[in-house]
């Protein structure tokens, strides 16, 4: 059974930054995709960031430029970074995986991790 526990959530003021980690325990393959995704109030989970299966990553454009993504397999953890945050960045961030395992298709999610942007 894998968990994920995501950490680094917090109050920060406008245009500062944050590091978001998630950490994996169970049975991860480097190249099964991780992912952050966010929520705002009143809102729909969104993809916020993503690493695939060949390595790549990739960031949303509501965020790019401000974001990165990045995997340390051996630690099985997964990072966003986010610089010049701004107050609509303000969300619940989840971490996310995604496996294929004997035919059948899984989604993991941890618990959230609590970003607020304000002054």
């Amino acid at each position: 059974q894998v968990q994920l526990v995501e950490s680094g959530g917090g109050l920060v003021q406008p245009g500062g930054s944050l590091r978001l980690s998630c950490a994996a325990s169970g049975s991860i393959f480097s190249i099964e995709p991780m992912d952050w995704y966010r929520q705002r109030p009143g809102e729909q989970r969104e993809l916020v960031a993503t690493t695939a299966s060949d390595g790549s990553t990739n960031c949303a454009d509501s965020v790019k430029g401000r974001c990165t993504i990045s995997r340390d397999n051996a630690k099985k953890t997964v990072y966003l970074q986010m610089n010049s945050l701004k107050p609509e960045d303000t969300a619940v961030y989840y971490c996310h995986l995604l496996q294929h395992r004997f035919g059948s298709i899984y989604n993991y999610w941890g618990q959230g991790t609590q970003v607020t942007v304000s002054s």
